[in-house]
């Protein structure tokens, strides 16, 4: 019997009192994964992104892990909730434009105490002076440095389209700005080299596109050490006592936490270890979250077809952003129909042992998305359930 075989009838037996459809997490393999990224993270601590995992059970187990420190939040109502929650040092990794958080934010020492926001332009800065009201407490800032790798004079870019912020001398300037500025604290920087963490550099099949990427990954690493000690060097001289430098995500631990600059790592991913992350050369994970879909018909033989499963992923449209049929073994999408809303076709010689009732699992193609179809998440160890859990979204949570 093959691992993946054996996992297959490890979930089965503990879900076997248990419809489908239904999302489960290996407890066994998520600690492996957190203990995997606190290895390669070489004594940094590692601050979780809440996006990822959209489970405050999980945030609160892996927050228990020696090696991990904060949350890295996506909005900042969710940031808010997980702050009057009881976790602390919430940093919201994207600028917000939440008026109304603003002002619970300003007007709740506990709240300004735990919560540190985004900015990028002296703009947002504006924003939240407008929306303070009679909020007086002082709001904790972090900068996003713009890690795009630019070649050719700028004319090529490679990287996501998120800060402005680019230079030294732009960033130290907006930290001028945040410092000057009463209301405000600049505590961190934190800068997201998503063309790395986040882009794999073996694709299966795709031999000369993995080496182009190694070989970009490489120079963009190079060059983001350089500047971004650069950048660390120029606000120093601005406000002394930074708190933080955060930098990475779950595909360049190792490498982002050997920069001297860089105070901690941020990751998320690397816990459930979906689809997208299978492609890498640096590191492998153990798939730790699954769902299952119950077969509904066998319209012939080959075939069998499971109640919906048309779950994508976030991203640019594509094959790599659907979720993928995982156990039993062997089984693939009609391409004809692919996974859909309500019914799923699916083909392989696999079909013709599966019975009504039934469950394949599939793997989403990123990680905490796939908490936003499912209420609970069903706790594994070994073969058994072992608790039941609520995702944000069953717990009435729904911030995008």
């Amino acid at each position: 019997m093959t691992a993946r075989a054996a996992d297959r009838a490890r979930y089965d037996r503990a879900t076997a009192h248990l419809d489908a459809p239904l999302a489960l997490v290996d407890l066994d393999a998520f600690d492996a994964n957190a203990e995997d990224l606190v290895r390669r993270a070489g004594g940094k601590p590692i601050r979780v992104a809440s996006k990822s995992v959209r489970c405050r059970t999980l945030l609160e187990r892996v927050l228990a892990t020696d090696g991990f420190a904060g949350i890295m939040s996506f909005t900042l109502a969710e940031s808010l909730w997980l702050a009057r929650s009881g976790f602390e040092d919430i940093l919201l990794a994207y600028p917000s434009a939440d008026r109304t958080a603003f002002a619970e934010l300003a007007a709740d020492p506990k709240l300004a105490a735990a919560v540190t926001v985004m900015v990028d332009d002296v703009s947002q800065l504006d924003l939240i002076d407008g929306a303070r009201g009679e909020g007086r407490e002082v709001i904790r800032v972090c900068l996003e440095l713009d890690t795009a790798l630019k070649l050719f004079g700028g004319r090529v870019r490679v990287g996501a389209l998120r800060s402005p912020l680019h230079s030294p001398a732009q960033v130290a300037d907006v930290a001028r700005a945040v410092a000057r500025r009463s209301g405000f604290k600049l505590v961190g920087i934190m800068a997201y080299e998503g063309h790395i963490a986040g882009v794999g550099d073996a694709v299966a099949g795709r031999p000369f596109r993995s080496r182009a990427i190694r070989l970009m990954q490489a120079t963009a690493r190079r060059e983001l050490a350089e500047r971004r000690a650069a950048v660390v060097r120029a606000v120093r001289a601005v406000v002394p006592d930074l708190e933080y430098v955060n930098g990475g995500g779950t595909g360049s631990v190792q490498h982002t936490a050997a920069e001297d600059a860089v105070t901690e790592i941020a990751a998320g991913s690397g816990l459930y270890v979906p689809r997208l992350f299978d492609n890498y050369t640096s590191f492998s994970g153990r798939p730790a979250a699954l769902f299952a879909q119950p077969v509904v018909r066998r319209p012939g033989v080959g075939i069998v077809t499971v109640l919906g499963g048309g779950y994508p992923a976030s991203g640019a449209a594509g094959p790599d952003r659907l979720p993928v049929p995982y156990l039993p073994e062997g089984l693939r999408y009609d391409p004809q129909e692919g996974p859909g809303e309500v019914q799923t076709p699916l083909l392989g010689s696999p079909a013709d042992d599966l019975l009504i009732g039934d469950k394949v699992w599939f793997r989403h193609a990123k990680a905490g998305e796939l908490c936003e179809r499912f209420d609970v998440l069903h706790l594994v160890e070994g073969d058994a359930v072992t608790a039941t859990v609520p995702t944000y979204r069953g717990e009435g949570q729904t911030f995008l």
